[in-house]
Order: structure tokens, then sequence, then C-alpha cells
């Protein structure tokens, strides 16, 4: 298999995709220049540059899905997904429900997301959370190369609407700007077996709401998604310096979970561990707890999560996003709960 970028590998699945079927189209800012080899083989009709305007393209993207087309529509930061909420919440989430079926909505939002390089709460957020509330959406969060591509393609094969979040520590392309603007002296905790990694050629489709194991462990259960994955290996390993053998979860996505899986794991260790770098209320970690709650599973719980406003000061902003200590902390306060 070829060894790609995690961006690189993204753009071989929609690749792969425009292939296969002419009405894959993707259009957005700065799309011409970002995927200017999809923009030299596919030409301007399917490589669309789009105005600063989330709120007009990401509209316009709802109305070309409902046409036929399968458009991939880029948001350059999930940040700006706000000031497109209607086309989101209100259109494209309900077409399907309010046809009765007879309309769908193939729709994909890919956009960056995530922290960890100083650039503070209006342009770190992750936002999966409040993007999978919404009924009629599917959130997928990739952790590595692979995935990566294979979240790609299903979303584009998917009938429904798809919200594709690659976190910007992963991107090369976004590691690139990331180390201008006087940070050039910042380092940045970029996971190398996220950042890049075998792909499959083509690309295998990965079931979205399919989550995997990628550590076993009987002690604890961790789940996480994204660069916070990577995190939660390297504390796993850890962790074994006190005597604790964690088995760690991929969730792949945000919406829907894997709810065998969660359930399944929760109910061998009895400890459980959601690490998630997005916001603490109302978000990823509390639908896990209340899935296993519905569920019947009595296991001792515990979060890492971001808990506040994302800070300026990279030194602040490493003690607010989830970090491999304070995963460590909690994993060996949690099992210090029961023996």
């Amino acid at each position: 298999m070829p060894e790609m970028t995690f961006a690189r590998a993204i753009d071989f699945a929609l690749e792969t995709a425009m292939e296969r079927d002419e009405r894959v189209v993707t259009f957005g800012e700065d799309v011409t220049m970002l995927r200017r080899d999809l923009f030299v083989r596919f030409g301007p009709s399917r490589v669309r540059q789009a105005p600063i305007s989330e709120a007009a393209f990401l509209a316009a993207g709802v109305g070309a899905a409902m046409a036929g087309l399968r458009p991939v529509v880029e948001i350059m930061l999930v940040d700006f997904i706000a000031v497109a909420f209607d086309a989101l919440l209100n259109q494209a989430t309900k077409v399907k429900a309010f046809s009765g079926g007879k309309w769908n909505v193939p729709l994909v939002v890919r956009a960056s997301c995530g922290g960890g390089y100083g650039d503070a709460g209006q342009h770190e957020q992750c936002l999966w959370g409040l993007l999978s509330g919404m009924p009629g959406i599917s959130v997928v969060v990739p952790s590595n190369p692979k995935d990566a591509a294979g979240l790609m393609l299903s979303s584009i094969e998917c009938d429904d609407p798809v919200v594709f979040l690659e976190h910007k520590l992963l991107s090369d392309y976004w590691l690139d700007y990331l180390g201008l603007g006087g940070r050039e002296t910042v380092s940045f905790d970029v996971p190398e077996a996220g950042a890049r990694g075998e792909v499959p050629s083509p690309p295998v489709p990965v079931p979205i709401g399919k989550g995997i194991k990628v550590r076993e462990g009987g002690d604890l259960s961790i789940f996480s998604l994204g660069v916070s994955l990577h995190r939660c290996l390297e504390a796993a390993n850890q962790l074994e310096d006190y005597g604790i053998k964690p088995a760690v979860i991929d969730l792949r996505s945000a919406c829907p979970l894997d709810r065998e899986l969660i359930v399944s794991s929760a109910s061998r260790t009895g400890r459980v561990l959601v690490v998630d770098e997005d916001y603490a209320g109302y978000g990823l970690s509390g639908e896990v707890a209340a899935l296993l709650a519905e569920s019947g599973v009595k296991a001792d719980f515990a979060r890492v999560c971001t808990e506040e406003v994302i800070p300026y000061a990279r030194r602040l902003e490493d003690e607010v996003l989830p970090n491999v200590r304070r995963i460590r902390e909690a994993a060996v306060r949690l099992c210090a709960l029961s023996p």
C-alpha cells in the first residue's frame, strides 16, 4: 500500500470518487488552490471557487445535492460553520423527513477542526458535539490517513448529510500554514502515526458509525477520536508503569456512535474514560455516559475534555485541551475507585 499524508489521503478518496461518479463536485473558499491537483484534472466545473460567504455556498451545496449532484463543500474552519447554520440545521438535515423520504441531501461538509497551535477559541474548536445534536446528520472524525480516506469515501457515498472533520495537527497543508505568522519557534505535538500512514489503493470505505479497538486491555476502556486518540495511546503506554492495562477505542464517528462496541467494552472492563477535545458540557462524553446508563451498564465513569474557552497562550492552551498528563491522571484516579 502507498504511504500518504493525512490530507493527501482525503484528497485521494475525493479524487477516486470524482473518477467514478461525475456527479461528485467540490467547492468552497480557496479550493482551486488547496485542491489544485483536482482542479487541474477535473476543471472549474467540478472544482469551483466560492466567495467568502459560508452561508451562501453551503446553502448552494444543499440545493446542488437536492438537484442530483453529490457536493463536497469545504468550510475552511468548522468554527465558521456558525454563520451557515440555517442551511445545515434547518434545511439539509430536515429535507428527507419533511418530504417523506422523496428527497435526499447527499452533501458532505468538509472542515478543519481542533487546537494545539495557539489560535484560540474562535479558530480551534471541534464542535462535533454541537453538530451531532442535529437529527439527520452524521459526523466523522478520522485519526489516521487510512481511516480518513475510507471515511471520506463513505461520506460521499452516503445519501444523507455528513460533516467530515479533519484535525489541523494531522494535515500537512495546515501545518505549513500554522508555522507562519510569528509561530516559527513554536512546536506542535503532531502524532506521527496520525499524520502519515499506509492507505489502500483504491481506498476502502470505512463504515460510518463503526469504531475500532486499537489497543487491548482489561482494566478500563478509553474512548476517543481524532488527535486525542493518539494522546490516549501514549497515556496507555505510561499507565503500564502503574500496573494499569487500558483498552483504547477509536470511535471514528461522533455520530452515530458504535453502541455495540461501547457497551461491550465498558461491560468487560467496568471503567470508562472518555477523552474528547470538544467541550465537556452537552457533548460526546455525556452522550456516551447516557448510552451506557440506558443500556444498563454499571461502570465507573470519568472524562477529560475541553472545559472552557480555549486561550491564546500556548501554555494555558496545553492545560485546557486534553493532554497525556490529564489522561493518565484521570485513568489512575478512575482505577483507584474500585479494586
